[in-house]
């Protein structure tokens, strides 16, 4: 008989995935109890299953659950369906055939797993629906089987563990896209590919086995090997066949620019751009141009000369390169407004350095748009896409704000998708209100407090998504959002999101290219780390930073690393008692993870932290009471390495020049650009000390136009240099000063 190797597959998370928990888990119920269906299998493979209650259910093959045959009244995948593919599961990993239906897998035992027990009896597969047409699955490994019996799901579980099927989506042709998807959905993909997208695919891991790819506004799954039909997405029904033929063309793409490796030879996960036509619009290009033509006037003239009409000209900018689809350059420009207006403000929200960054981006961006369109300037995608239902756990806030306003960034795991999100609300503040983080987590956000919010399990059926992963909830109809505590949501998060092995997912995260041209994603490196233990804490009153030191299940040392936030003053004393700073004997004992920003910086593992989870519940920093009056220990201060110095101290150099203006740049700051230079020369970054000398020659003699771009070229290089370096292994920060070129480029 035919083996339904697309029904073993099904996971209880992806049959969840394609109706909800709480059908699963009353199948499973039912099953248990006694109440499960009476299995039989057709020779043509149809899983048919009778139920007590009366009920008749049908699974054809070539046809998805959403799409199969069930007698009672329920629209979509109804608790049957899950039913039947359960009971289908354990009898045949029990070996037990339907009635008077030839056991799977009888024969010679020459096929062993799912696919190869499919292979040997020759099942029949429509063609242009679930499988792809003229295009025989990989066979996987063999495994042990029994010599009369090889039951497929045994042979499975005989198989090498955390073993996933090598597969790629990219065997899915556009005959059987178009079969099972549509072709108007075809069409539509189509258009989106025109205008090129860039997306992140996700290869299958032991930790990870399904292969996803993540779309500027949705993540798209295949959970079952070879088999499209089953692919799930979180868009909306009704743009699902459009991103599941993006997602495949993704996939595509990828292998076509890895010709002549193998599976093995891939990385886990790649970033690919799809489509796009090379030259950019008349319309792009002035609207880039005029940009950059701003961004060069503020260098010359400096912060200090930028007042409300400028600002103003920013936002036609920023309204222009969005009208152009030029999403990432808005994106700068619009930040810099936001720089600007805190200067203004004589706010802390300003900082010279990121004005500079901003500056550098820009002109960067620029330069690399030949190379990359796509995903240098951002997508054409539509600005948000709905999704369908979804459930999101709360990761946490983080306040800010400047005299005039306060924002909140809300930040949520998307576990269908594997992604974080973030939710952001911004109050405008009156004259003489200046509320903290912890006054602000009474306000309401979906009906509920913020404090709840950010500790919550929130399940909506009014949610879009944007192109840098924000995200907009609304209340709609009664019940359409609920808001629910979190409980132990975060430990039941996939692997992508709850990180167990902290070294290990940020080698898997692969090659990226630098920050500067990078597309502007939010909270694309928000995760929940589980800890084993807290080693130490504490505070730098230099730096007014909180570091604790923890590791992971792996054994991998981990720095958490926050700041003080003045909108939070209690944040950091929050902190420290969660970590088990203030009871020694009991609480570093019950901390179990910890949510936050996870990225390399000088050679270690740091996570800037958002919550922690201890058996006592969640403690967000930023929204908790205080004022920040506790006495914390002091920490010792690390030495900082020469190479980071040097380029910390130039890059600090170029940014008093862009704060005051190369048109006004003091005698001070030319003093600080030639000793930056022979710094540089010392340590060994000599094309680094070229750019920085360059720039102060040409100001010197031929004036503040002539070295816009050589300030660029110093500013792009030594901001480059110094990601590079800090991304390094904590070997390459030892490395004596006559080798440090070799670290970073220069």
């Amino acid at each position: 008989m035919t083996v339904r190797t697309d029904l073993l597959a099904l996971t209880p998370r992806t049959l969840a995935s394609l109706a909800n928990k709480g059908l699963v888990k009353r199948a499973e119920k039912d099953l248990t109890a006694g109440s499960g269906p009476r299995v039989t299998v057709t020779a043509d493979g149809t899983v048919r299953g009778h139920f007590p209650d009366g009920t008749e259910t049908a699974l054809p093959p070539g046809r998805s659950l959403d799409t199969t045959d069930c007698a009672c009244a329920a629209t979509g995948v109804c608790r049957h369906r899950i039913g039947l593919v359960l009971a289908y599961q354990r009898d045949t990993d029990a070996g037990v055939g339907g009635d008077g239906v030839e056991n799977a897998g009888q024969g010679d035992g020459s096929a062993s797993g799912a696919e190869g027990a499919a292979a040997a009896v020759g099942a029949p597969t429509p063609v242009g629906t679930l499988t792809p047409a003229s295009k025989p699955a990989p066979a996987t490994s063999p495994a042990p089987a029994p010599a009369t019996r090889p039951a497929p799901a045994l042979a499975l579980a005989q198989a090498p563990p955390n073993t996933p099927t090598v597969w790629s989506p990219a065997e899915f042709d556009d005959d059987v896209l178009a079969a099972a998807l549509g072709r108007p959905a075809l069409v539509a993909a189509r258009r989106t590919r025109d205008r090129g997208y860039v997306a992140r695919l996700h290869r299958p891991t032991p930790d990870d086995p399904e292969p996803r790819v993540e779309l500027p506004t949705c993540t798209v799954r295949f959970p079952v090997p070879h088999e499209l039909g089953y692919a799930l997405t979180d868009a909306s029904a009704a743009l699902r066949g459009e991103v599941v033929a993006l997602a495949v063309w993704a996939f595509r793409a990828a292998e076509e620019e890895r010709t002549g490796q193998t599976h093995a030879d891939a990385p886990p996960v790649t970033e690919v751009s799809v489509g796009g036509r090379t030259e950019t619009t008349e319309r792009a290009d002035e609207a880039l141009r005029t940009a950059l033509a701003l961004a060069d006037d503020l260098l010359l003239e400096g912060v200090q000369q930028a007042g409300p009409v400028f600002a103003g000209s920013l936002a036609r900018a920023r309204e222009s390169l969005t009208a152009a689809s030029l999403h990432w350059p808005a994106g700068a420009v619009a930040e810099l407004r936001e720089q600007i207006d805190a200067y203004a403000a004589r706010g802390t929200h300003y900082e010279a350095e990121r004005f500079a960054v901003l500056l550098a981006e820009l002109h960067a961006r620029h330069r690399a748009a030949m190379h990359d369109p796509v995903g240098v300037l951002g997508t054409k995608e539509a600005p948000e896409t709905p999704l369908r239902r979804v459930r999101l756990v709360a990761l946490g806030c983080r306040i800010g704000g400047t005299a005039a306003d306060r924002s909140a960034e809300t930040y949520f795991a998307h576990a269908e998708a594997g992604i974080a999100l973030v939710l952001r609300k911004r109050w405008d503040l009156t004259e003489g209100q200046s509320p903290t983080g912890h006054e602000l987590s009474s306000r309401r956000l979906l009906g509920s407090p913020l404090r709840s919010l950010a500790t919550a399990n929130v399940v909506s059926e009014h949610t879009s998504r944007a192109a840098d992963r924000t995200v907009a909830i609304s209340r709609g109809r009664i019940a359409a959002t609920s808001v629910t505590p979190l409980g132990s949501a975060w430990r039941d998060l996939p692997g992508s999101l709850l990180i167990r092995d902290t070294a290990a997912h940020l080698r898997a995260a692969g090659e990226r290219p630098p920050r500067l041209i990078r597309p502007r994603v939010a909270a694309d490196s928000v995760r929940v780390v589980e800890v084993a233990a807290v080693e130490s804490i504490g505070y730098d009153p230099a730096a007014q930073r909180l570091e604790a030191v923890v590791r992971d299940p792996a054994d991998n040392e981990v720095l958490v690393s926050a700041a003080y936030n003045p909108l939070s003053p209690g944040g950091l004393d929050a902190l420290a008692a969660a970590l088990g700073a203030e009871d020694e004997g009991q609480g570093q004992g019950q901390v179990h993870c910890i949510s936050g920003m996870l990225h390399r910086a000088h050679g270690r593992i740091v996570l800037d932290p958002l919550a922690v989870l201890t058996s006592q519940g969640v403690t967000v920093p930023d929204l908790a009471p205080g004022t920040g009056d506790t006495t914390l220990t002091t920490s010792t201060q690390r030495r900082s390495d020469p190479i980071t110095t040097a380029l910390t101290s130039a890059l600090t150099a170029l940014a008093q020049a862009a704060h005051q203006g190369l048109r006004h740049v003091t005698t001070p700051t030319r003093t600080h650009l030639a000793e930056s230079t022979t710094t540089l020369q010392r340590t060994g970054l000599h094309t680094a000390a070229h750019l920085v000398r360059t720039l102060n020659t040409t100001l010197q003699h031929e004036g503040a136009t002539a070295a816009v771009s050589a300030w660029v070229d110093a500013q792009i290089h030594l901001t480059t240099s110094l990601e590079l370096h800090a991304e390094g292994t904590e070997e390459t920060t030892r490395l004596p000063s006559t080798d440090a070129a070799q670290v970073a480029p220069g």
